[in-house]
């Protein structure tokens, strides 16, 4: 899904659910595909390894878990994300942000505060990667060189 498609409306991407802009969802969301919220959703939602997009006219009061997070719309809650977290330029967040990477576009709303957080972005990933990582780790803070 690009960018001028979640602006335009007319995405049709197999394989991303939708809650449209008339719904109002209040309750627990949680699922294994990525998720485009264009209505009104509020209480959480966890999608750890997954997308979620927060369309021009979505509305969230929520806590979210993503693997990745891009906000056109309004979220007042807290976000983490184990990829990164976008802020567009007419998007509005109001909570705590933890990620690994962030992006904010100018023209965007932030109000709260922002953990970088390197390590979320292995907690999906597989074990042998996250062995390779602490070995890294192990090496650079022993001084020693394979």
């Amino acid at each position: 899904m690009n960018k001028s498609e979640v602006e335009s409306g007319t995405s049709t991407r197999a394989g991303a659910d939708c809650v449209g802009a008339g719904l109002r969802i209040k309750g627990e969301l949680s699922g294994n595909e990525d998720l485009l919220v264009e209505g009104t959703v509020e209480g959480p939602i966890r999608l750890a390894g997954h997308k979620l997009t927060i369309g021009p006219s979505g509305k969230l009061t929520s806590d979210v878990v993503a693997r990745q997070i891009i906000v056109y719309g309004s979220v007042q809650g807290n976000l983490r994300a184990s990829e990164r977290i976008e802020i567009m330029k007419n998007g509005s967040v109001v909570g705590d942000l933890t990620t690994a990477r962030i992006l904010i576009e100018d023209g965007a709303s932030f109000r709260g505060s922002i953990e970088i957080d390197r390590e979320a972005a292995t907690v999906l990933s597989d074990k042998p990667t996250q062995a390779r990582v602490a070995t890294a780790a192990g090496n650079a803070q022993g001084g020693k060189t394979t």
